[in-house]
Parts: structure tokens; sequence; C-alpha cells
């Protein structure tokens, strides 16, 4: 579909540029900015599948016993411990 999307854009841009007289230095400008644009968005589209996929995995739980959760004590302190029963049963 993001292809999709980068194709379109450059064929809109491409068909825009046509319509002026441009010097060469402008013509190099023009394509230099398409290939950047492009490239940007699939560099884009690729790091935001990545970060998706760490995320998914961080946030996913882990069988029993090797999952740590984190837990406040009634004075503030933050502290993590392996996750009891409520967790895995999805009553937290």
């Amino acid at each position: 579909m993001m292809i999709k999307k980068v194709f379109v854009a450059v064929l809109m841009t491409a068909a825009l540029a046509g319509c002026e007289t441009q010097t060469e230095g402008q013509q190099r400008a023009t394509t230099g900015a398409l290939i950047g644009g492009a490239g940007g968005a699939l560099v884009g589209a690729a790091s935001g599948a990545l970060l998706g996929a760490v995320v998914g995995s961080a946030t996913t739980p882990q069988r029993r016993g090797e999952q740590l959760c984190r837990y406040r004590d009634r004075y503030g302190q933050i502290y993590t411990a392996p996750c009891d029963d409520r967790y895995y049963n999805g009553d937290y």
C-alpha cells in the first residue's frame, strides 16, 4: 500500500514538473527531490515496522515464570518482581 502511494506521488510530481521549462540544474534538483522523497518514505516505513515489532515483542506476555512486572509499594518505590497469577488471568 505504501509503495503505491509513493509511486502515485512520483508520477504526480513528474507530471507537474513536465509543465514547466527547466534548466538542467533545476531538473537535477527535481529528480534528486523525487528520489530523496521516495527513499525517505521507504526508510520511514521500514523503521516504523521495526519499531512496531520491538514494541509488540516487549509488551507480549511471556510464559509463566519468565515475565517480570513493575510494582509500586505503599511508599512510592517502584520495583520489579515475577508477575502474580492476576497478571496471567487478566484480573489486574
